[in-house]
């Protein structure tokens, strides 16, 4: 009897039959793995916020790295990017950021993009592409052309780039009656939104796909914004998307045992939705 009593006490099947929460099931283990083959430079905490979105699930980042590091090869998560620091925030109401940067086209020509974006849901209002140098006049062109059929906000804020002190910006502020708001000098975290804004469309987007001309620029980059503002979930807006927090509901649920996948950007991004 003695004997029998060790032997169940440290027995295998004893051991196995350890209380506690039995882990993920294997239709999230199964879409886990999956968000991260079809987007590899997703992070834990992206897919956590992904899969939250898609099919209203709480889960932690811890969960999926312990997935990931177990059922994944390889097993790396995806590297962390840099920090920023959020200088600007919800000090004031309908405030949108204004930046340019420059791109080259498979034919190695230099192209100009505006971005425009709102601060306050992070949204991505437009783009405006200009093959030429860029002056006052065409400043102003881009900018009515990338915040066409949007209400006008009550400020801007901009970097001290010469093009945004032309006299013809600023008189093109002044009819709309847009009051512009700059940045501190020579500290670019002042202006920190668009600029991550900015390395996000290269690093996710632009340096992964070629366009031709400014027609195609214009056209990939209207498809990015469709996914950046709609699809894409966001950590600093605590796991939603830009159009959510600007007050767009949110699309129906998906559930684990039958959901679909969803291409973006040609099959850049894949993200799951309902079936």
């Amino acid at each position: 009897m003695l004997n029998r009593k060790y032997h169940l006490l440290f027995s295998s099947s004893s051991r196995r039959r350890k209380p506690g929460p039995k882990g993920p099931s294997a239709e999230l283990i199964a879409a886990i793995v999956e968000m991260k083959r079809r987007n590899p430079r997703f992070g834990c905490v992206r897919i956590a916020q992904q899969i939250s979105h898609a099919f209203g699930l709480d889960i932690d980042k811890d969960v999926v790295r312990r997935v990931l590091a177990k059922h994944y090869r390889p097993g790396d998560c995806g590297t962390n990017g840099p920090s920023w620091l959020t200088l600007i925030g919800h000090l004031k109401d309908s405030l949108w950021s204004v930046d340019l940067f420059r791109c080259e086209s498979i034919l190695l020509r230099s192209h100009w993009v505006m971005l425009v974006m709102d601060v306050c849901t992070r949204r991505v209002v437009g783009f405006a592409v200009e093959r030429a140098e860029v002056d006052g006049i065409s400043a102003c062109r881009m900018f009515r052309h990338a915040i066409a059929g949007q209400p006008l906000p009550e400020r801007v804020s901009t970097d001290h780039d010469p093009l945004f002190r032309f006299h013809r910006w600023l008189a093109n502020l002044r009819v709309l009656e847009i009051e512009q708001i700059k940045t501190v000098p020579y500290v670019p975290t002042s202006h920190p939104f668009i600029e991550r804004l900015i390395g996000t469309i290269r690093r996710e987007y632009l340096d992964r796909v070629f366009f031709w001309n400014g027609v195609d620029l214009t056209r990939k980059l209207a498809a990015f914004r469709d996914y950046y503002n709609q699809h894409r979930v966001h950590r600093s807006l605590d796991g939603t998307t830009p159009a959510h927090r600007a007050g767009v509901s949110s699309p129906a649920r998906a559930v684990l045992d039958e959901y679909a996948w969803q291409q973006h950007c040609r099959g850049l991004f894949q993200t799951p939705i309902a079936a």
